[in-house]
């Protein structure tokens, strides 16, 4: 009988879990992305994921390296010194994004977001100002390495 009891309770509890983590999914999705976004990043690549660079980490080093400086941005270190001492991009590492729909202004150096890495702008557009987002190596989404990803503007 106890076991009957537990099995009901345990059952009743997945599923109102299961309740309140669809409404936070719909939550979130009720809040539009902006039009335009500005990030700067981290690119953390690996041996072979970068054309035309010599990155002597492994995947493994550079899943590691990844999540520790995602792990330091979090927590508040100035974001500007991570890029400049750890980024296999160039520094800055600042871009700026229209999102689907909106007329990009490659002039003024805003990119289409298709045109990007898709991870950089499904990481990048939800994230609110100064949040930090993390983009993980992903061959079809993030083909170049992690991407530890701060929203500017």
């Amino acid at each position: 009988m106890r076991a009957y009891v537990f099995t009901v309770i345990l059952a009743a509890l997945l599923a109102a879990a299961g309740c309140q983590s669809k409404d936070k999914e719909k939550s979130a999705q009720a809040v539009p992305e902006p039009d335009y976004i500005t990030v700067q990043h981290v690119l953390i690549g690996f041996q072979g994921s970068l054309p035309g660079k010599n990155v002597e980490r492994t995947r493994e080093e550079a899943a590691r390296l990844a999540q520790t400086l995602f792990e330091r941005a979090k927590s508040g270190e100035d974001f500007g010194k991570l890029v400049q001492e750890f980024t296999d991009d160039s520094y800055p590492g600042i871009y700026k994004m229209a999102n689907f729909g909106v007329e990009p202004d490659m002039a003024n150096g805003v990119y289409a977001r298709d045109r990007m890495v898709r991870a950089f702008g499904d990481t990048g557009f939800p994230l609110d100002v100064g949040e930090v987002g993390l983009a993980e190596y992903d061959s079809a989404a993030s083909k170049y390495g992690w991407h530890i990803i701060k929203r500017v503007e």
